[in-house]
């Protein structure tokens, strides 16, 4: 039986009872007789811990700790950790478990509490939510244990030092596949875009059931058969889907700890699934005051764990966007008439003044959807009464800059450019549905 001293912890119990020793003692100048109980009851509590060290110490007094947790984190999603504890020792005890997180999560006073018996096997679960991408180290596991009597504390360190890289929201990313792609329910925040017209690709000839467009009746087919045979069509494929992510100052904007940038780059992550299962071909490129990342467009799978590596390593830049080179570097990249989201920002009407012309000669040798963000806290502040004179004041500013966002709206769809202004956490549930409208609409 080893004594380490630095695996000896005292707890609040051994100072509230060498408190009330030591008023027992204060007493005791004034009345004498209570000086003996104030000896035995120190010696008694020498006794206490005395056992419960030899409690805690025992050779048969072990514990196992293990944590398990995923190789990849989904960024600002909860992700699950598990910690698995087993008990080798003969008496029950309780434990306070302290998981040394990485530094990205900020969180300094994480602890669990548990009471484990004896031969006890423990599983503890919980999320965590990162909202940085990067690799994040989870370090050694501390586990205090203590017995019944509570006054000593042993500690236990396990080294289970693992690192995790945080990408881009997979989870996001599935979630909304399963949304879109699902034929058999109907899902909130997915629109069911109506169909006009056929510009679709010819899929197969089928017999007609109920509810089939008369106009899709292939009459030669049901001439040989005997039977009434239609024409049924799918959407049509290898169409070139470009996802421009602006990495500028103006996307380091935090809303509920994510910058705009990671829920551009969220959103982008999710479209480009999305456009892959629909069999289009799927391209990246970043910007800011120089080109960043560019992907060349592809519909085979690996073009999405290329994008997915793409996003996790962009950062933001704190120079402003350069439009004229990212128009030149589009005319000379992208030869084929497709479709672009743009992720970018713009707070005021001279900020899209000043590139309006480029994205109107952008828009027309492509199918440009611009996507910028409203400011959801000013609008609801906007919204408040005012009940002083500085409410008054910061109400008004927070309406001008709402107005702003219409205005600039409105500046966008005078010329013929598609336009999503969106709430940061509706983001990707908007460019989902404006994809499949245009789509439907076979503007693409």
């Amino acid at each position: 039986m080893k004594f380490g001293i630095s695996k000896i912890f005292v707890t609040n119990r051994l100072f509230v009872a060498l408190g009330i020793i030591a008023t027992l003692f204060a007493v005791s100048f004034s009345v004498s007789f209570i000086f003996y109980f104030a000896q035995a009851a120190l010696i008694l509590l020498g006794a206490i811990i005395i056992v419960d060290l030899l409690l805690l110490f025992t050779p048969t007094t072990k514990i196992k700790a293990e944590r398990r947790l995923s190789n990849v984190f989904s960024l600002s999603d909860e992700n699950a950790v598990h910690i698995t504890i087993l008990s080798r020792a003969a008496i029950p005890l309780s434990l306070h478990i302290i998981d040394e997180l990485p530094y990205q999560l900020q969180k300094r006073d994480f602890a669990i509490d548990m009471k484990i018996g004896p031969g006890e096997k423990k599983r503890l679960d919980y999320m965590v939510r990162p909202v940085i991408r990067g690799e994040y180290v989870f370090r050694k596991i501390n586990i205090f244990a203590q017995s019944v009597i509570g006054i000593i504390s042993r500690r236990f360190i396990f080294d289970a030092d693992v690192i995790t890289k945080v990408y881009p929201s997979i989870l996001q990313m599935k979630n909304y596949e399963l949304r879109t792609m699902s034929r058999i329910s109907f899902f909130q925040g997915v629109k069911k875009m109506r169909r006009i017209g056929h510009s679709y690709e010819f899929e197969q000839i089928k017999k007609y059931v109920r509810g089939d467009d008369i106009r899709s009746i292939n009459w030669k087919a049901t001439g040989r058969i005997g039977e009434l045979m239609v024409n049924h069509y799918e959407d049509e494929r290898s169409q070139q889907v470009f996802c421009i992510v602006d990495k500028s100052r103006t996307m380091k904007m935090p809303f509920n700890n994510l910058s705009l940038l990671d829920y551009a780059i969220n959103s982008t992550l999710t479209i480009s699934n999305i456009a892959l299962k629909k069999q289009d071909r799927v391209g990246f490129i970043s910007f800011s005051d120089r080109i960043g990342t560019t992907l060349g467009p592809d519909k085979h799978h690996v073009q999405l764990r290329k994008i997915l590596e793409a996003l996790y390593n962009e950062k933001e830049r704190f120079n402003e966007a350069n439009y004229e080179l990212l128009y030149l570097h589009i005319r000379n990249f992208i030869r084929v008439r497709s479709l672009i989201f743009l992720y970018t920002n713009f707070e005021s009407v001279f900020a899209i003044e000043r590139v309006v012309t480029i994205l109107r000669k952008l828009n027309k040798l492509h199918l440009l959807v611009v996507i910028f963000f409203e400011n959801s806290e000013i609008t609801n502040y906007a919204k408040e009464d005012a009940h002083n004179l500085e409410d008054v004041y910061l109400t008004t500013v927070a309406q001008k800059f709402a107005v702003e966002k219409s205005l600039i709206r409105k500046e966008l769809v005078k010329y013929g450019i598609q336009t999503i202004i969106s709430t940061p956490e509706d983001l990707s549930i908007n460019t989902i549905n404006k994809y499949l409208e245009l789509k439907s609409r076979g503007l693409i």
